[in-house]
């Protein structure tokens, strides 16, 4: 795939009304993360009252899941975060509601006997083929009408799989779908993307894996795994668990994909929120991979009409001189 395919449009909208009208109903007091903008709250089957729960994502050992505050910093730390920008305070692309639109990456839980239906990839070369067991009313990131990146992103819970498409359109009212690309992951698995490819994400990596989610945060007050952000400018490389590449630049000073960074342990998160503690203490304990070509320092997650935008701001003043760049391995820089 030619990277410059998958540069991105990291914000869109759409109108939220029949989203924001399920509030006056007792399933949205029952959903994990209410998202899109389907009549039926995500994360709750929409032919039943029975609330579906997020499975464990990956095994304890996978890179998502692994403990990295004691690791190394990267030799070349320094450079990768001034590349994106000392001052620049953290951005949560997640919230509530933006210009209308449910603001984040949202995604749909489904039961192990939902219909797979056919789809069909643009870049099929670098995509798992079908078919995919999308609902009908799966949300679309930006929803129906956007031009964005169009993100789906279907959990199977009793099958434990995942199913990402990037730049999704039903055929047919949901009967089939389209995509530019798309990846299966295995829940149980630690396998990796092929070398050289992509998923629904510029760098070959599981998009949900990384997603900020209010059930986490919130609720359970803990985050125990690794988050994703964006970056403008990134390097023709990628670093394992990222298999791919989206830039033809070859400054080794910009962040491959890949990249993970960390909060410095010595950050003071004191005066924050809960909420917001919990996503900073992930910060400090996981990190986050750069994952996407999107606005510095962007940090991915879910939309949730329970998420207080206000309060979520004040991570702004947490900036790039606040992190540091972790040593997790070699750089890929030839997929010819």
């Amino acid at each position: 795939m030619n990277g410059s395919a998958k540069s991105r449009v990291f914000r869109t909208a759409l109108p939220a009304a029949l989203w924001l009208s399920c509030l006056a109903t007792s399933a949205c007091s029952q959903v994990r993360e209410s998202t899109g903008d389907e009549t039926e709250p995500t994360g709750v089957d929409p032919y039943s009252s029975e609330p579906l729960a997020v499975p464990q994502i990956f095994p304890a050992d996978n890179p998502w899941n692994t403990d990295i505050s004691r690791w190394p910093v990267h030799p070349n730390s320094a450079n990768y975060l001034a590349s994106i920008g000392l001052t620049k305070g953290l951005h949560p692309d997640f919230g509530t509601v933006y210009e209308g639109a449910p603001n984040g990456i949202p995604y749909v839980l489904v039961r192990g006997n939902q219909p797979a239906v056919p789809i069909t990839f643009m870049y099929d070369d670098e995509s798992d083929p079908g078919p995919y067991p999308i609902p009908s009313y799966a949300p679309i990131e930006g929803g129906s009408s956007s031009d964005g990146d169009r993100h789906v992103l279907v959990i199977d819970v009793d099958n434990l799989k995942l199913y990402e498409v990037y730049r999704a359109f039903p055929i047919n009212g949901g009967a089939s779908w389209q995509g530019d690309s798309g990846a299966v992951f295995d829940l149980t698995s630690n396998a990796l993307r092929p070398t050289c490819w992509t998923s629904a994400d510029a760098a070959g990596l599981p998009i949900f894996a990384g997603l900020v989610r209010y059930d986490e945060t919130a609720v359970a007050g803990e985050i125990r795994h690794a988050l994703r952000f964006t970056a403008r400018r990134t390097q023709r490389a990628f670093i394992p668990p990222a298999t791919h590449y989206a830039s033809s630049l070859t400054d080794a000073n910009l962040p491959p994909m890949g990249l993970r960074v960390r909060l410095r342990a010595g950050f003071d998160i004191s005066s924050f929120s809960a909420t917001n503690r919990a996503i900073l203490t992930a910060l400090k304990n996981y990190g986050m991979f750069v994952a996407d070509n999107g606005g510095d320092w962007f940090i991915s997650g879910a939309p949730d009409m329970r998420w207080d935008d206000d309060d979520l701001h004040e991570l702004s003043q947490v900036t790039g001189a606040d992190f540091e760049a972790v040593d997790t391995g070699e750089a890929i820089t030839d997929c010819d």
